[in-house]
């Protein structure tokens, strides 16, 4: 049994789960009192694709929609927060409400027309609207055409400005036990295996009653929101944001740390974005291997795939029970 492995019972484990994550917790709380500006930086670049890739599972990894567009929920947030505080003055945390309604709104006028789509087709329709969404910022004077908004001003938190690394450092920590908490309590909700029936079977649980477009379109606008928050986070982090941040790289690379890691499963989708984000910087300053570790980090991802095509983390099928009573719909007697 591999190192994978083992981390895979103890945390299915319940007698050791919860001190295990508490651990972990601490450990993370701790690591900048120890740190160098440069590793915080690179463990918060982590968390940041973290929160992304959290935000796509519940799209790809809980109900099976194939999504290759999810940079651009991202971009309306960061461009919801950045326009408000540069073009209206407005105070960071009051733009964070803006922000879910505009990225829930924009969830709603794609999804609601194109969700009934499946596979390719679906995959199509969200990278077009990625790019629409890219164009259309590249060509606005409120986003600042193609130079982007700059000089967004950083948020004050309980008399604290943000501007250090550490202080980022925490916050992104912060999002990402919330973005976890959001998406463990999706997962074991009825909501939570309403996705799941549709994910493996679509027509099988329309035939038992799911609502499988409603569901969908749900699960498109959670993903939506907290791609949306990240955005929001990421404006005032960066204190600027381009177009070019927001292209199909950017889609690609959240969508390979949710299949890396092991779609559905939460420690998977933590580690395969973690292994994304980190593994790259730990060869950066190795002579001769540094100018390509690009070409050994896709020779690994080439190998992991081959080894462990499920992810790094995968998730169990959790059996061939009945649809929960509780999640289909009853039908009326013709």
């Amino acid at each position: 049994m591999d190192l994978i492995d083992w981390a895979y019972n103890l945390m299915d484990n319940r007698k050791y789960r919860y001190g295990t994550l508490i651990a972990i917790l601490l450990i993370t709380a701790v690591i900048p009192l120890f740190s160098s500006n440069y590793v915080l930086t690179v463990l918060q670049n982590a968390m940041f694709y973290m929160l992304l890739a959290l935000g796509l599972n519940i799209i790809v990894g809980y109900c099976g929609m194939c999504d290759l567009g999810y940079a651009a929920k991202f971009a309306i947030g960061a461009y919801t927060t950045g326009i408000l505080i540069k073009s209206f003055n407005w105070n960071f945390w009051l733009t964070l409400p803006v922000s879910i309604i505009v990225s829930a709104a924009a969830a709603i006028i794609i999804g609601a027309p194109t969700l009934k789509l499946r596979s390719d087709y679906l995959a199509i329709v969200t990278l077009g609207f990625a790019e629409i969404v890219r164009i259309t910022a590249r060509n606005l004077t409120i986003t600042g055409s193609a130079t982007g908004l700059n000089a967004i001003t950083r948020p004050n938190f309980f008399g604290l400005h943000l501007t250090q690394i550490i202080n980022w450092y925490y916050v992104f920590l912060l999002l990402v036990v919330l973005f976890i908490f959001i998406s463990n309590r999706i997962r074991n909700s009825r909501f939570g295996m309403a996705l799941t029936y549709i994910r493996e079977d679509e027509d099988a649980a329309q035939a038992m009653g799911v609502n499988t477009t409603m569901y969908k379109l749900s699960a498109y606008i959670i993903g939506a929101v907290l791609g949306g928050i990240t955005g929001s986070f990421y404006a005032v982090r960066m204190a600027a944001i381009t177009p070019g941040s927001f292209d199909f790289t950017q889609s690609a690379n959240i969508m390979l740390a949710v299949i890396l890691g092991g779609m559905g499963r939460i420690p998977g989708v933590i580690v395969g974005a973690a292994f994304f984000a980190i593994f790259p910087e730990v060869f950066r300053d190795v002579p001769i291997v540094g100018d390509m570790r690009m070409l050994f980090f896709g020779l690994l991802l080439i190998i992991v795939m081959i080894k462990r095509p499920q992810g790094l983390w995968p998730e169990r099928r959790r059996g061939k029970g009945k649809i929960d009573k509780n999640v289909a719909e009853p039908r009326k007697e013709q």
